[in-house]
């Protein structure tokens, strides 16, 4: 295990002095790689505010439910009981208030008053404090199951919107991130041939000496993966420069509407998931150049 470490230790240093040696190139590549990575990191960024933009603005979905117009008082008492055993927002509407409400509205009074009885029924407004769609429709269905219950209506329109809309977004990031990854694949591919090219003698040499394929091949992995890992970081000081350039305007937008938001940039956890991605995608360039131009 020690000696399996001290010559991944030594291809990592073999790989760094050839970065070195060719600061230009290396910076170049590393650019490249940063900028083919920081489309999709900056989507998913994107997207995650958004998400937390959206939370704060939203309006709680709500389910309205009406009784028959002949339940009695004790059924409708069974129904908020069963409704209030389920979540905890349950507004009362009586007919009552509903008909003084109308009544209120402009045109409307006449018409009521020429109506025989009440038409409007006793109401519940329920705000069950989730916008997961499945759980709204097993909440309605529940609701239209009780006793006296004459109809229920979920108020599901912007919650599918919203769930049409972060579905798409997620797919396009997925499919752009492919894109971009075979992208940081092909760089790191070209560049690890441009190195075999010119390190043929050296390779030569080494088997001469006896050196084995893995030994040879082991440095060109770790030039890969840390060029992918320089790739990695740009993308990051990308982002966080991105996220404080914005951090000010996107507040002033959101006090316009009268919302508490502040622009987030990456996560540690997201930092650390990007720089491994990044540095496994060098890392598969590596080895699929190693693969086409490097015989055993």
């Amino acid at each position: 295990m020690k000696s399996w470490l001290a010559h991944h230790a030594q291809a990592a240093l073999r790989a760094l002095s050839r970065l070195a040696a060719a600061p230009l190139g290396s910076l170049l590549a590393c650019l490249v790689v940063g900028v083919a990575a920081v489309l999709p990191a900056g989507g998913w960024l994107l997207l995650d505010n958004i998400g937390r933009l959206a939370q704060k603005a939203a309006v709680a979905p709500q389910i309205s439910v009406f009784m028959a117009n002949d339940a009695s008082p004790a059924e409708v008492a069974a129904v908020d009981k069963a409704l209030r055993a389920q979540v905890r927002a349950v507004e009362f509407v009586s007919r009552k208030s509903t008909l003084q409400r109308m009544r209120a509205a402009e045109g409307m009074a006449a018409v009521l008053d020429a109506l025989p009885d009440n038409p409007f029924p006793d109401a519940y407004i329920v705000t069950p404090g989730t916008d997961e769609l499945a759980t709204l429709e097993r909440l309605q269905a529940g609701f239209a199951s009780l006793p006296k219950v004459e109809h229920v209506q979920l108020d599901s329109a912007w919650v599918r919107r919203l769930n049409a809309f972060v579905t798409l977004a997620q797919t396009a990031l997925w499919l752009l991130g492919g894109l971009l990854g075979s992208a940081l694949v092909a760089v790191t591919f070209n560049t690890i041939r441009l190195q075999i090219l010119t390190q043929q003698e050296e390779v030569r040499l080494s088997r001469l000496l006896g050196a084995t394929a893995t030994f040879i091949r082991r440095p060109f992995y770790w030039y890969g993966a840390l060029q992918g890992l320089g790739g990695g970081l740009v993308a990051w000081a990308l982002l966080w420069l991105c996220a404080r350039w914005l951090a000010r305007p996107a507040q002033e937008l959101a006090g316009l509407y009268s919302l508490d938001f502040a622009l987030h940039a990456l996560p540690p956890q997201a930092v650390l998931g990007l720089l491994a991605i990044t540095a496994a995608l060098g890392w598969l360039g590596a080895a699929a150049s190693l693969w086409r131009h490097m015989a055993d």
